[in-house]
């Protein structure tokens, strides 16, 4: 944080000799405003309004300093704890690639214009042959999809799924043209959220995050992960390890901590240009206190890169909970997830159990 001194006042020295009583009253009265106007400034200027993102050395998990190795080693990295506002942000912050973890801001973009209710399937969403042949493309360039048919209908709560879980390009465009009318005008509303919270280093090109030109930096992902995760919808989809889908069959959670050590969520995400990435949520007991800790861990390098997304998140999440943090066994979201009624599914394809799922990764590793 930088330290920036107070406005100083000048002191003026006013020799009278014979001034009216009136002039005088007008001489007193352009001191006083003077003064005041100091004091105004002073009072309002950047050091005096709280930091939203603290740099370097700050309270920590102890109300301690954090010290510099909770943070990885390489790329970028920042968090916040239960009861915090301001990010705890490590050094190297820079707009950065940051592969799939730009679809949270995809799915908090849709549940904000089309809600759900924990046990709410949503709306239905028609796919079409633009869409099939949409998928086709993509699994030429060797994104991550799902597949597909013409005529498959999926509810909003399952375009969800296929866009958090297996970390689907084709459904992030799907739910886009659904929700906006096209990727152009939903990827403008994205970047209108991102400035409202705040994340003054991001720019969004493509719902997926395929596009490298979609960049962010930790610090500004750790907002929009925070915001989404008070969704109890996207919360509770994040936390589920399997879904099944009408033609993709049953789909996996590529965040494979999910249920071990506390982890809830979120999203993981890898490509050449963006490294290994990883939004994460756990839940540690610290001191006797419940603590949740959201955190962003971008740019890991590796040649699996989601394992060293995890592994970093990880390792980050031990440091932050020092040896006094104990993982919390029981997870907030499951309850919800297992109680919830079997997807309706008659006004569309049928489920196949086992059916393939086409998750078609980049050379170096899927785009997930």
């Amino acid at each position: 944080m930088t330290y920036r001194e107070p406005a100083r006042t000048t002191t003026h020295r006013i020799r009278i000799r014979w001034i009216p009583l009136a002039g005088l009253f007008v001489v007193i009265a352009a001191i006083a405003a003077s003064l005041g106007y100091q004091l105004l400034a002073s009072s309002s200027s950047p050091a005096a309004s709280p930091s939203h993102v603290l740099r370097g050395k700050h309270p920590g998990a102890f109300g301690e300093a954090v010290p510099s190795t909770v943070w990885p080693a390489d790329g970028q990295a920042a968090f916040v704890e239960t009861g915090q506002s301001q990010v705890h942000a490590g050094p190297n912050q820079h707009a950065a690639p940051i592969a799939s973890v730009a679809k949270v801001m995809t799915a908090y973009l849709v549940l904000r214009d089309h809600p759900l209710r924990l046990g709410e399937d949503g709306p239905t969403i028609t796919l079409t042959d633009a869409d099939v042949a949409d998928t086709e493309r993509r699994g030429r360039q060797r994104e991550s999809v799902v597949s597909v048919a013409a005529g498959e209908q999926l509810t909003e709560w399952q375009a969800l799924q296929a866009l958090l879980l297996p970390s689907a390009n084709n459904i992030a465009a799907v739910l886009a043209r659904w929700d906006a009318g096209s990727a152009d005008r939903f990827v403008a509303r994205m970047n209108a959220i991102a400035r409202s919270l705040g994340m003054s280093h991001t720019r969004y090109t493509d719902p997926s995050g395929y596009d490298d030109a979609t960049v962010s930096t930790a610090a500004d992902q750790v907002r929009i992960v925070d915001r989404a995760m008070r969704l109890p919808v996207f919360a509770s989809i994040v936390a589920t390890p399997s879904a099944t889908l009408p033609v993709a069959g049953t789909v996996r959670n590529t965040d494979t901590l999910l249920g071990h050590d506390g982890f809830v969520g979120v999203k993981t995400g890898s490509d050449d240009a963006a490294g290994g990435c990883f939004a994460f949520r756990a839940i540690r007991w610290i001191d006797g206190k419940r603590t949740t800790i959201t955190g962003v861990v971008l740019g890991q390098p590796g040649h699996d890169q989601i394992a060293a997304g995890l592994a970093a998140g990880e390792a980050m999440v031990d440091r932050i909970a020092g040896q006094r943090g104990v993982p919390l066994r029981r997870q907030p979201y499951s309850s919800a997830h297992q109680s919830r009624r079997p997807s309706t599914s008659s006004r569309g394809f049928s489920p196949r159990l086992g059916a393939p799922m086409t998750r078609i990764s980049r050379p170096s590793g899927p785009a997930s």
